[in-house]
């Protein structure tokens, strides 16, 4: 064998159990996972106002480690961003809370709507003494629901689908808060009222519902995991009339840990059903 020969020889063989080592490593090592980034938007059904307890740093956002939020996070094992705020309009979450979405967003949840329609304001109104009514706010709220509401959530929807286009988007609506019984923790609220208030709820969820769909959202529906758990049931996943009173009326911790219930679950198939697709 001539030298040329012998030295490409040698070569060749030196250099396949490179190649081989070099391949494996390569193989081997696994890959780091990209963390999986939560936002989540809203008011003070999902900043955890009603849990009695609030980051210092949240001031009047009354942002609570017992929120839905960020209990689902750490179900999820993500990193949460959380402007949410207690008193945000839809307005307000779409100049305020948008800020940390991108294309990297994984998951996004929002509650909000129940202060574009003055809700705390008509629960006040309906809760001072007899013979003060709230019928007429109610059907006030009603009308903001089906003539204002609806365009207002699509620019929200359509500006988070804008920014986060590959997030899997969870809006998640308001509960029913009563159960027909006058009880010591409700400030004069009459069955008849109750009824009704429970009616505009129903009015909200469906249409929030409606604009959520339209979008290619998943909604997530809170009256049937609230059911059994209104003001004054036995077990209450709702706050009645409080001290202070900004509390009242909003999802307890028990609530909290009611709607992760369902809130983990529609995101986890929400990115199922996004991985299917793709």
């Amino acid at each position: 064998m001539s030298l040329r020969r012998r030295t490409a020889h040698v070569l060749a063989a030196a250099t396949i159990p490179l190649v081989t080592a070099l391949t494996v490593s390569l193989v081997a090592a696994p890959a780091q996972a990209a963390a999986t980034t939560y936002t989540a938007l809203g008011d003070s059904y999902a900043s955890g106002t009603g849990t009695r307890e609030y980051y210092s740093d949240s001031g009047s956002c009354q942002r609570s480690r017992h929120s839905y939020p960020v209990l689902t996070a750490a179900r999820l094992g993500a990193t949460l961003t959380f402007p949410a705020c207690a008193g945000a309009t839809v307005s307000g979450v779409l100049n305020n809370q948008l800020g940390s979405l991108s294309s990297a967003t994984n998951h996004v949840t929002v509650t909000v709507g129940g202060n574009d329609i003055g809700w705390s304001s008509v629960i006040v109104q309906c809760a001072l003494p007899w013979p003060t009514t709230c019928w007429s706010q109610i059907d006030s709220a009603e009308n903001q629901i089906r003539n204002t509401l609806p365009g207002r959530l699509d620019q929200l929807y359509s500006r988070i689908r804008t920014l986060a286009p590959n997030a899997r988007v969870v809006v998640v609506g308001y509960p029913r808060l009563f159960n027909g019984e006058e009880c010591n923790i409700i400030a004069r609220i009459s069955p008849g009222e109750q009824t009704e208030l429970n009616a505009a709820a129903d009015l909200l969820a469906t249409t929030i519902r409606a604009r959520a769909t339209a979008h290619g959202f998943t909604f997530v529906d809170a009256r049937g995991p609230f059911t059994g758990h209104a003001v004054c049931d036995d077990v209450e996943w709702l706050n009645g009339t409080s001290n202070p009173i900004g509390e009242s009326y909003h999802p307890n911790r028990a609530g909290h840990v009611g709607y992760t219930g369902v809130v983990e679950p529609a995101l986890r198939t929400a990115a199922a059903a996004a991985t299917e697709r793709s």
